[in-house]
């Protein structure tokens, strides 16, 4: 699994001009599954997301996870974060799990996340073509790959 985090005052997800998911201040995580992704990428990551120091403490310094601040944190679905650059300036795709292995992946990562941090946790919707709207705060982002665990 792939992950983008950005540490954000507010984010949400709108499709067709319509808001369908939205938060106030926390992460937006935008993730992208492979065929190989399983349970152990979940727990790890969800692990590392809900644990990850990105928000200030009293004297300022990045020492506070977002359980820590009881920040939001909002989940969209991005397969092109799948894409191989290698050859030619067409991405190719082909990493990325097809719908019948990336959606039960995706729906276990966000059960997971909103059991790790006790609340719900807003998701985009599979699939649809979304807006997302977010005010990065920082800007703080962050890459994570769980196939990069070193």
């Amino acid at each position: 699994m792939r992950v983008v985090i950005q540490r954000v005052r507010n984010a949400s997800v709108s499709i067709s001009g319509v808001v369908t998911a939205s938060i106030g201040s926390g992460l937006l995580v935008l993730v992208g599954i492979c065929e190989e992704d399983g349970g152990e990428d979940i727990d790890w990551l969800v692990k590392k997301i809900t644990a990850l120091r990105v928000f200030d403490d009293a004297e300022g310094v990045m020492n506070l996870s977002v359980r820590d601040v009881d920040g939001d944190v909002l989940v969209v679905s991005q397969f092109t974060l799948m894409a191989s650059t290698r050859k030619g300036n067409r991405p190719a795709y082909i990493r990325a799990a097809r719908p019948e292995t990336a959606i039960p992946l995706y729906e276990r990562f966000c059960a997971a996340l909103e059991t790790a941090l006790g609340k719900p946790v807003p998701t985009g919707t599979f699939g649809a073509d979304m807006q997302v709207t977010l005010l990065n705060d920082g800007p703080v982002t962050i890459c994570i790959d769980t196939k990069n665990k070193e």
